[in-house]
């Protein structure tokens, strides 16, 4: 029997930062990353920050693995229309607050930026994406340094509304969860059993269950928000359309006008025949002359 769960975005912000419940990130992230993942330290970064703004717009956490590897994880819930740059950014940011002055660039951490977002971004019809920085010649040249995605940032997109809510693998258990908060009985994808216990919503104080609950709440305002932002998008959209026709359609009947003039009929039928008005024929004859 499935219980009601916290949700991962939230929990991570208030749950899993604590050392005793570390298990269940580093379950998701071995599943994500296919190997075995051991965090050893939360490190400080703007996931931190606890304005209402700041739930949405700030990495919710930077974390330091066995590999001495700095993981970002970051989740959206409300759309951006630059979030690939804002991605970049965060990445490029972990990079350099975490070389310590005086280091030489060899000791510079690789990163890996994991974004979960609960909006549609991007083309693709997938919902786990990989990226990496590779060098190509552009004339068949040996490139003397190999395996140069180690060194540069590697980003991750988890699209979790694209998902089908079919499991198909350990990965799919875990999109299954961070789509619907549920662990079902059959599932087997590392931190998901622990997960089923640390984020069971009857273990929150009542502090806490208040909070949890302001959370939600307040995503219903933003999913409203966003809501009738695209109502209002689609209604302008669908204005300029109607206007652009309306246009095309005037054009047209000043075309057949002309037409007419230079065949020599007279106001009356012309307006019969395109609808125009006789001042607007009479501008288009002082025109034609």
């Amino acid at each position: 029997m499935s219980k009601r769960l916290i949700r991962f975005d939230w929990a991570v912000k208030k749950l899993l930062r604590n050392k005793a419940n570390f298990v269940v990130l580093e379950g998701f992230l071995s599943e994500l990353l296919f190997e075995d993942i051991k965090i050893e330290k939360i490190l400080e970064s703007e996931g931190n920050q606890e304005t209402e703004q700041d739930k949405y717009n700030r990495v919710d956490i930077l974390v330091q693995n066995a590999k001495n590897e700095l993981v970002i994880v970051e989740i959206q819930n409300t759309y951006e229309i630059d979030y690939f740059h804002r991605m970049a950014y965060g990445a490029s940011k972990a990079l350099t607050e975490n070389l310590s002055l005086g280091q030489s660039y060899s000791e510079i951490k690789k990163v890996i930026s994991v974004n979960i977002v609960y909006f549609d971004l991007g083309k693709g019809k997938d919902y786990v994406y990989k990226g990496t920085t590779n060098f190509q010649s552009l004339r068949e040249e040996t490139f003397t340094k190999q395996n140069i995605s180690d060194i540069f940032p590697e980003y991750y997109i988890i699209k979790v509304n694209q998902f089908n809510d079919v499991a198909k693998d350990t990965l799919d258990e875990w999109v299954y969860f961070l789509k619907n908060s549920e662990v079902k009985d059959s599932f087997k994808a590392k931190g998901l059993a622990e997960a089923k216990e640390v984020l069971d919503v009857m273990r929150l104080n009542q502090e806490q269950t208040y909070g949890y609950n302001r959370y939600l709440d307040y995503l219903h305002v933003k999913a409203s928000e966003a809501l009738s932002l695209k109502i209002q998008q689609e209604e302008l959209m669908e204005k300029k359309i109607a206007e652009a026709k309306e246009k095309v359609r005037k054009d047209e009947k000043i075309e057949i006008a002309k037409n007419f003039i230079s065949l020599g009929l007279d106001n009356t039928t012309i307006a019969k025949g395109t609808g125009l008005t006789a001042e607007q024929i009479e501008q288009l004859r002082s025109e034609k002359e």
